[in-house]
């Protein structure tokens, strides 16, 4: 017959009240280990909603944007490659599930992507690749419109564009093969031959004909693009469209003068950190950097074109210093995985930058302004300053154009207008014919980039 306790012994009672307390750890450890385990592998504590892929040469984006943080673990797999990133407190939805019809044919790095069950709380990503890369994967905090966002970010592993290897951890590297990849300069320093403020020639200039002693290097930054649309006007246009079409267009009429090279810090819808843009035009030596955006104001009726300088104290007036926030906010809202920062990045921002490069910037806005002028009403007729940090380029001539307010619903049209976006694209090509025919570029050694 099975062992009975009797309570009234003492013996009995303390076998039972050890296996009384056993039973109160075996509960507690379990309650703990549910604990312990819930935020991860028990679904409902998040909801994906919205998936968006930005696919270009530089690097392929995908986001994913959740009512709560998605704790996340990836791997890679070889032959083939494939990156797998399990996500956990959620549950398969419409949003995941419509990722894979978000992947191009002409994406450069993914071929495929699936999202599925992997089990209970848990969804699994699988990113079949056309390549090998360098993934970087992290997490953003919710800011300005967007939710919490687990970002996954392909770079390639071998980068043959000097320009797009500036987004990998070697800038360096990167910098000194761009330079490379630029003609060689004289030796002596010697004027760069003035570019003449007349009308561009119509017929295209065969560049491999060329013979010049000195190329004049513009580098055009159109502002926002990717994860970060910039300023929306009343009808939904997008700053970061626009710019990048004045840009290209302005950049077409520069490339038919005869010894003028120039560069976009980026050709497409993409995201692109306020510092490489920077970083960029050092590693291409520039001799000017042109960033354009279109303008937004809490008040509808604020209008016209405005151009703006480095400050290196406080900004000149109160619109200049809440312009300048915002734009400088781009990297929050566009998102970059601050930890994996270059020290090269921190110690270029922080340059102080010279008087000298400000000077000239504020003359290359005055010469803007006074093309500008001939085709929109100027907001403010002066250059204004403030602590921007795209223009932070110590030895670089600098300038933020404001082409019109897309908040305006009559600026907004004229903005996706071609004839405005021509208008506009002609109006900068002068000025900076204009800049450089009264202050010739020098041959120069550029500071060191580290």
């Amino acid at each position: 017959m099975p062992e009975r306790f009797d309570l009234s012994s003492p013996i009995s009672a303390m076998n039972c009240e050890l296996n009384l307390n056993r039973r109160d750890v075996l509960r507690a450890a379990a309650a703990t280990l549910i604990l312990s385990v819930s935020p991860v592998s028990l679904a409902g504590n998040a909801s994906v909603v919205a998936v968006r892929v930005w696919p270009s040469a530089a690097y392929t984006r995908v986001t994913i944007e959740s009512s709560e943080p998605l704790p996340f673990n990836q791997f890679m797999i070889k032959d083939p490659e494939r990156l797998v990133i399990d996500l956990h407190g959620i549950d398969l939805n419409n949003e995941l599930q419509s990722l894979a019809g978000k992947v191009g044919g002409d994406d450069p790095y993914i071929k495929l992507l699936r999202a599925a069950r992997n089990k209970p709380g848990t969804v699994r990503l699988v990113l079949d690749l056309k390549t090998q890369v360098s993934p970087q994967v992290f997490t953003l905090a919710p800011f300005s419109e967007y939710k919490h966002r687990l970002v996954i970010d392909l770079y390639p592993t071998e980068q043959n564009d000097p320009l797009l290897a500036l987004l990998n951890d070697n800038p360096s590297a990167a910098a000194a093969s761009a330079m490379q990849a630029k003609p060689a300069e004289p030796k002596v320093a010697e004027a760069a031959k003035p570019v003449e403020p007349s009308k561009a020639n119509d017929n295209t200039v065969d560049r491999n004909k060329l013979k010049v002693d000195r190329l004049i290097t513009v580098v055009l930054d159109p502002g926002h693009g990717g994860e970060d649309p910039g300023a929306v006007g009343p009808s939904g246009t997008h700053e970061k469209v626009v710019v990048l079409q004045i840009a290209k267009k302005l950049k077409a009429l520069l490339e038919n003068e005869a010894n003028v090279r120039v560069v976009l810090t980026r050709d497409g819808d993409y995201f692109v950190p306020l510092g490489v843009r920077v970083k960029k035009a050092r590693a291409v030596n520039a001799d000017l950097f042109v960033s354009i955006h279109a303008d937004a104001f809490v008040r509808p009726g604020a209008n016209g074109s405005s151009v703006f300088a480095l400050s290196e104290g406080g900004a000149t007036s109160s619109q200049a210093r809440w312009l300048a926030q915002t734009q400088n906010d781009a990297d929050l809202i566009g998102g970059i995985k601050i930890k994996t920062e270059n020290p090269y990045l921190a110690r270029t921002l922080m340059d102080l930058t010279t008087t000298a490069t400000i000077n000239d910037s504020m003359k290359l806005g005055k010469a803007m302004l006074g093309e500008i002028g001939n085709i929109n009403r100027l907001h403010k007729p002066s250059v204004e300053q403030a602590n921007f940090a795209v223009l932070k380029a110590p030895d670089i001539p600098s300038i933020l154009v404001e082409t019109a307010f897309i908040s305006n619903p009559e600026e907004e049209q004229k903005l996706i207008s071609d004839a405005y976006q021509n208008k506009m694209a002609q109006a900068l090509h002068q000025g900076i014919k204009r800049y450089f025919a009264k202050n010739p570029p020098l041959a120069k050694t550029r500071l060191a980039h580290s």
